[in-house]
This record gives structure tokens, sequence and C-alpha cells, in this order.
């Protein structure tokens, strides 16, 4: 442990410089991009990047944490008047995993079973789980997922950008702005509390969802313990962000470059079908079409909420979107493989 701890820090640091040169430099979602290019780059180099699994589970708690504060009565209320957005995305969510495995399967030249676990828009733990219970390369999902997160993290924020999206999300109790040092310990411990048990019980996204149910559950019924320092949310940001680069080895782009070829691709035709999508509900719906895009955007739940709450865009509708999305993909993926699966084989 003692030899390995300096290599933990010198990672840390090494993100951490590179989210403060981001925020600098004014590019979006500062210290979770920073962090994740400079972490990205130094492991593609061969550096001997470490990465420690509490600071993970550390930055994704405090994030879930704080989108969960947004949960107020009149978010609930704002959510139940938008139950057409939660079926809508949960549909789309699923299609756009079934498009994309054909991608995969067609282009990327592997085993249908890999490439429908690499393609389903859920979170990577969850689907690599999945494909090594089916004997699928485990090793395939997980990189296409990284590069399917990476891609959407380092062009949806940019956009936002360019496009000039900002909201100025006022709608959150004033109460839940104050910070209380003591109660904030509290809160965290009762995120971390939920975290293991949700972890124990084998539950998709313990870090994040349960942290989130805490403090929406909280906020719902007028109790508001602590709002999250900004400087703790700036590290949770970093440490995600710290997390996705390790992924990136010196060997990522050799593994199956027709794979994560199909798997751009892929990303590419999400992204304009998500247009269309959110164009299309801009018709029914009053909800701003910045707040619908990341809403329906198929990025990780941390990244894509992270952008909301950055941009202060919807952060309770995009959250609830994620949320919905994550649980219909996971619930759905191994039904929906078995019956695929037989399609192709018979192909």
């Amino acid at each position: 442990m003692t030899t390995t701890l300096p290599a933990y820090l010198l990672s840390f640091l090494i993100a951490l410089a590179g989210g403060a040169l981001a925020n600098l430099l004014g590019l979006p979602i500062p210290w979770l991009l920073g962090s994740l290019i400079a972490i990205g780059g130094c492991s593609l180099a061969g550096l001997p990047i470490k990465n420690a699994e509490i600071g993970r589970k550390t930055g994704l708690m405090i994030i879930g944490l704080s989108l969960g504060l947004y949960f107020s009565p009149q978010m609930l209320d704002l959510i139940a008047q938008s139950v057409y957005l939660l079926i809508a995305v949960a549909i789309f969510s699923i299609t756009l995993g079934i498009i994309g495995s054909i991608i995969a399967y067609r282009i990327g030249k592997v085993s249908f079973k890999t490439a429908w676990f690499a393609s389903v828009v859920g979170g990577a733990s969850e689907m690599s789980n999945l494909a090594q219970l089916h004997n699928a390369r485990v090793d395939l999902v997980v990189a296409a997922h990284t590069l399917r997160v990476f891609l959407l993290v380092t062009t949806v924020p940019f956009f936002y950008q360019f496009m000039g999206y900002h909201g100025e999300d006022s709608r959150t109790l004033e109460s839940s702005q104050a910070v209380n040092f003591a109660n904030l310990l509290l809160l965290l411990a009762l995120g971390a509390l939920a975290a293991k048990y949700f972890e124990y019980k084998k539950w998709s996204n313990p870090w994040t969802f349960a942290p989130l149910l805490v403090a929406a559950i909280l906020t719902a019924n007028g109790v508001h313990l602590s709002a999250i320092p900004p400087v703790l949310s700036y590290l949770g940001q970093v440490c995600i962000g710290w997390t996705l680069g390790t992924k990136f080895r010196p060997n990522f782009f050799q593994v199956a470059p027709r794979l994560l070829t199909a798997t751009a691709i892929s990303v590419l035709i999400h992204l304009m079908l998500t247009l269309l999508m959110v164009w299309l509900l801009t018709h029914y719906s009053d909800i701003d079409k910045a707040i619908l895009g990341l809403g329906f955007a198929p990025g990780g739940v941390a990244e894509m909420t992270i952008t909301a709450k950055t941009l202060q865009l919807g952060v309770p509708i995009v959250t609830m979107l994620h949320v919905v999305r994550m649980i219909a993909v996971v619930a759905s993926a191994g039904v929906l493989y078995h019956w695929l699966d037989k399609y192709f084989i018979k192909q």
C-alpha cells in the first residue's frame, strides 16, 4: 500500500491540475473534462497512472447528493407533469441500443452478444456484468462504453458552449443553498451508508443513485441539511474524470479498432437522432430544447447531469430522464438480447 500511495497521489494531482487548467481556459465542465483529458493523455502515453476506487466512489457520491438537493416539491410537481418524457426517453434509449448493436455487429465484426452489450446505452459496469454472464468479450464491451462516454463528454458540452446554452436554475429552495458543515458530514454519512446498502444488494450505480435518493427524499420533505460546497463539487468532478481517464491504456485503440470505429459511428448517429427527437418533442413540450437535449443524450448519468448542473439547465428533469433511461435499459438488456440474438443467428 505504501509503495503505491505516491502513484495515487501523483495521479490525483495530475487530474487536479488538468481540471484547474481547463477552468482557467474557460472550457465547459472544466473540472471533469480537464481531469479526464490530463489523465487520459498520461495513461495513453504509458505513464504509471493509478486510480483509487475510493476516489471514484467519493466523486459519484458527491455528485449524487448535489443532484438530489434539486428535488424540491416544486420540482417533483414539474416532473409529475412530464411523465410522457420519461416514457419517451425509455423507448428512445432502448431503440438507440438496438441501432448501435446492429452497427457494431456489421462493422465491428464481433459476435452479436458482444455487439449488443457494447452498444446498449446503459452503465459500463452493468453492461460488463451482463456481458460476462452471457460469455461476451467483457474487455471489448468496456472499451466501447469508455469511448462512447468520452466522445459524448468531449462533444456535447462544447456544442452547448458554442450555442450559448446556459440557464439560471433558480427554482431550488433558498434554504438548500446554505452550507452547514456539521449537517454536511451527516449528509455525506447518510449517502455513504445508502450507497453501501445498494452495493450490498448489487443494485445499479450504487454510489450515484443511493446518495441521490437520500438527498432527494430529504429535500422533497422539506429537510435541508446542507448544500454541497462548490469546492467539494469540483473535487467530485475531478475524481470522476480521473477514473474515466485511467481506462485509456496505451493499447486502447489497438484492442479492437473495427469495434471502436463502429462505436464512433454509432455515437454520431445517436446524436443526430437525439437532435431529431428533441425537435419533435419541442412541439409537444414547454421544456427548453437545451434541457431535453441533455436529458435524451446517450451519455453517462454522472457526466450528463454534471453538464446540466454546471450550465444550470433543468437539473432535476435531466437527472430524472437519465435515471429512467438507466433503469429501462438495464432492466430490458438481458431480455432483448435473447430475442435479438435468435434473430441474428438465423441470418
